[in-house]
């Protein structure tokens, strides 16, 4: 008999009315939030403008969707292709099912767009919005607690999940709760970035490339001990081989990124340095202006005062 487990949700959705207010739903909307105001407090204090972030996510999010979304239905294909599936469960997003690698993949081409558009290096937009990101996906995570999904191994341990849904092959029980795994893993990640970025000032896209290789580490072993069908490749999931892949790969950026251009970037956004130049010539301009209107109303000319009390002593 366990004494202690996290229970699961009784349901996933709630009703507003004919309006479901779905839990996966409002993990993900939150994550998004938290991500663009944390990504736009590091943009503004590396020198870009407020409100760029969230005009350049306008174009990434939707991308980054979508291709969570594709990454999830092409590598589980059989859940809504095969043999007695609709296929039109492949548009329900609310219902769970985001790949992380394809959401970075397309979403990182969102980005660019917007990037280019406002004439802004992508890799600098990178490293500003890297722990907003992990930040995003630790509270998305959340949204398969209320799915009652991505669980892991049996365990009696006091933190397990309790799961009490046998929809879909689900058997009661209590796991390994890989939700919360990541999502704590997620935390340490932004926290680790934040970190990295203040002590060796990393630039032209290194943060980014620390929050991915660090993710994958963490990501290796959770999706290692999860129970849901995968496809395997000489007996790991799928998904641990890509992580293997995307480690690799982000570590090789960091490493020849900061051999070919060390330091931070000095400009991240054009025109910004020059709009705060702008206001502080205007700011002085003003005080200046006010100087000539008390001299104006006391009918006496700060020149002649200077000499006049020169004569006093």
């Amino acid at each position: 008999m366990e004494l202690a487990f996290i229970p699961s949700p009784s349901r996933g959705v709630l009703y507003l009315g004919p309006i479901p207010l779905r839990g996966y739903a409002f993990c993900i909307i939150i994550g998004v939030f938290v991500a663009v105001w944390l990504g736009n407090k590091r943009w503004i204090a590396r020198g870009g403008r407020a409100g760029t972030v969230a005009d350049i996510a306008v174009w990434a999010v939707p991308f980054g969707l979508v291709g969570g979304r594709l990454y999830h239905v092409i590598t589980d294909y059989e859940l809504y292709f095969s043999e007695g599936r609709d296929w039109v469960d492949a548009f329900k997003i609310w219902e769970g099912g985001l790949g992380i690698w394809g959401a970075i993949a397309l979403g990182a081409v969102g980005a660019w767009i917007g990037c280019r558009r406002r004439g802004i290096p992508l890799p600098a937009y990178a490293d500003a919005i890297a722990p907003g990101i992990a930040f995003a996906q630790a509270i998305g995570r959340w949204g398969n607690w209320f799915n009652q999904e991505l669980y892991g191994k049996p365990t009696d341990l006091p933190w397990a999940l309790e799961i009490t849904s046998s929809a879909d092959g689900r058997v009661p029980g209590t796991y390994h709760p890989t939700f919360l795994y990541e999502s704590l893993w997620c935390i340490g990640v932004a926290f680790l970035v934040i970190w990295a970025d203040r002590r060796f000032r990393l630039g032209h896209g290194r943060a980014f490339a620390l929050y991915v290789a660090a993710y994958c580490t963490g990501r290796a072993w959770i999706e290692y001990m999860r129970v849901d069908d995968a496809h395997h490749i000489l007996g790991l999931r799928l998904n641990v081989w890509t992580a293997i892949l995307v480690f690799l790969l982000a570590v090789t950026y960091l490493v020849l990124s900061s051999k070919k251009r060390p330091g931070r970037e000095d400009v991240v956004e054009p025109g910004a340095a020059a709009s705060g130049e702008d206001a502080d010539s205007d700011e002085k301009s003003g005080d200046a202006g006010k100087d000539d209107e008390i001299a104006d109303e006391s009918g006496t000319d700060p020149a002649r005062n200077e000499a006049g009390s020169g004569k006093k002593t």
